[in-house]
């Protein structure tokens, strides 16, 4: 039986970031960072938004939008150092750093959203 390769899943997962990343990071950017402080849009108190993360889907969005977007960035990240800056030879040691990163993140995203 021929080796599977793991690479088809990271593609998969590239993509679903691209996505999620396109769809709700300049929603959340264009609210938090442009309407609620200039006053276009009224912002929510503290409390609305400890109740809006109370919720478990809530939870769960931010954490897949969170995972997903890191390892987008660490398989862009990756194929940048390897194909565009042409260090092959350091494949195996730029794909730890880059998917390990993206797992810690995850690990701290995830212990982040489960804590609130």
């Amino acid at each position: 039986m021929a080796k599977r390769s793991v690479e088809p899943l990271l593609w998969m997962v590239f993509s679903a970031g691209g996505v999620m990343a396109a769809l709700f990071i300049p929603i959340l950017l264009i609210l938090f960072g442009l309407a609620f402080p200039l006053g276009l849009i009224a912002a929510p108190g503290q409390a609305q938004l400890l109740a809006l993360l109370a919720h478990p889907v809530t939870r769960l969005v931010l954490f897949v939008v969170c995972l997903t977007s890191l390892f987008h960035a660490a398989h862009r990240l990756r194929y940048t150092l390897y194909d565009g800056l042409q260090i092959k030879h350091l494949n195996e040691l730029i794909s730890l750093l880059c998917y390990g990163g993206a797992i810690v993140g995850s690990v701290v995203a995830g212990y982040v959203l489960w804590r609130l």
